[in-house]
């Protein structure tokens, strides 16, 4: 049984991209309940018990042997070191497209779990809903809850692709919204940071050779991260905004020089809810399209002045329903990379809640990251990419990189400049609380996996 990728979802095919969602637990863990709920998951979802073949000049989804299927694989060993190799662990195609992995302390009392999902059949959004769909079904398991509906036997229900699910579109506006995307892209060329990784050469822009995937972090507590949105609400901008505006006068300080560059921000955008009738979180769909815009910055830009201008034409382009002409316009990419070609990525999930889990077994940290195979060091620059999301209120901003393309000491130093960019909005809001702990780093934390 199978069913074919639009062209849309073929894109990934060849990013081999993925969302690693991870959570760090205290307490007993009851392996078999967790393996159950694990198979319940891939049961009831097709595309997480599928590989991607090959049909002709496509792809399609075709579910695995039985004896194929992912099944949750335990092990003991390190969290660190385990959240390291997991995040560089890749679903290569022809193999399943989903992994659970759980890594136990020798005291039983501290896991890390990791589930990983291609982004052919996933995005942030249902990423986050099947982990928690997930220890939804542990937590019934164990607390012997009644099972909620069983999933279907017989023909797998496979979600219906996002680009099929769109409103209806004259071919002809479709082309004049991307001639003029492609005027835009040629008229206001956005500028990349350099990677700071070389190799000695005759040139000197050699690329380092290859590295790994590590990810630097910023979060902040929840009292912060309140701090932030009131100053978002008074300035009358999003989270989002103050984000991005603080990503992108970062990343010119990079570049040098005094005088403005043209930087260039792309905003993927969630079409789930945009859509007639909405489509569920859970659907193992990618169902995101990117907004990507051009500012001119420089050494003086104020981040304010840099934020009200992101989200005003980020909010015109939603208003003007041109998320449903970008997704249309997708195809396109691989010929005209310019599209999507920015400065910074700043990804944005929310607020989102945490996984329900039973008495005596705690969550202490949860974490999204996308990693993928492919971060090309021979093109000696590229985006440097945030993804954002709030979990249970304590704000998380992860900078997955590869280590041939950016150091780990350039990677902790723009790091340390957004988060010191994001306190200072923080500050706004209640001057004299915020300035204290912008002074002892109160609230703030910092890690790389």
């Amino acid at each position: 049984m199978h069913r074919v990728l639009c062209p849309v979802e073929t894109l990934y095919v060849g990013q081999r991209s993925r969302a690693v969602l991870s959570c760090t637990l205290r307490g007993p863990v009851d392996v078999p309940a967790l393996s159950a709920a694990f198979d319940a998951l891939t049961e009831a979802n097709p595309a997480l018990r599928s590989r991607i073949e090959q049909d002709g000049a496509g792809h399609v989804l075709r579910l695995l042997d039985e004896d194929e299927r992912p099944r949750l694989a335990t092990r003991a060993g390190d969290e660190e070191e385990a959240y390291a190799a997991e995040l560089n662990r890749p679903l290569p195609v022809g193999g399943p497209l989903s992994r659970a992995v759980l890594v136990s302390a020798s005291d039983g009392e501290s896991h890390l779990f990791v589930l990983v999902v291609d982004h052919t059949v996933t995005d942030g959004h249902s990423s986050i809903a099947l982990h928690n769909a997930l220890w939804d079904r542990y937590r019934a398991l164990v607390d012997a809850e009644p099972a909620g509906p069983a999933a279907p036997s017989g023909r797998p229900l496979w979600p219906e692709p996002v680009s099929r699910l769109l409103p209806p579109a004259d071919e002809a506006d479709t082309a004049k919204y991307l001639d003029g995307r492609l005027e835009e892209a040629r008229r206001h060329p956005v500028e990349l940071v350099p990677y700071d990784v070389r190799r000695p050469s005759s040139t000197g822009h050699e690329a380092g050779p290859d590295g790994h995937i590590e990810v630097s972090r910023l979060t902040l507590d929840p009292v912060l991260t309140g701090r932030l949105r009131r100053t978002a609400r008074g300035s009358g901008v999003s989270v989002h905004a103050l984000i991005a505006a603080t990503l992108l006068a970062t990343a010119r300080r990079r570049l040098g020089g005094d005088g403005p560059r043209t930087l260039g921000c792309l905003s993927p955008v969630d079409l789930r809810s945009r859509l007639s009738p909405p489509l569920p979180a859970g659907a193992t769909v990618p169902a995101v399209t990117t907004h990507l815009q051009t500012l001119e910055v420089s050494d003086a830009s104020e981040p304010l002045d840099l934020a009200r201008a992101v989200h005003a034409r980020l909010g015109d382009f939603l208003d003007r329903g041109d998320h449903f002409h970008e997704m249309r316009i997708t195809p396109e990419i691989p010929r005209n990379p310019a599209l999507q070609l920015a400065t910074v990525i700043a990804t944005n999930m929310g607020v989102v809640p945490g996984p329900r889990l039973p008495r005596g077994l705690r969550a202490v940290d949860v974490r999204l990251v996308p990693a993928r195979e492919h971060y090309f060091p021979q093109a000696g620059r590229s985006p440097l990419m945030a993804c954002v999301v709030s979990f249970e209120g304590r704000l998380s901003v992860e900078f997955p990189h590869s280590t041939a393309c950016f150091s780990p000491d350039f990677m902790r130093a723009f790091r340390d400049d957004v988060r010191a960019g994001l306190l200072r909005f923080a500050a706004a809001a209640e001057p004299e609380h915020a300035r204290a702990d912008t002074g002892s780093g109160t609230g703030t934390g910092t890690g790389t996996g």
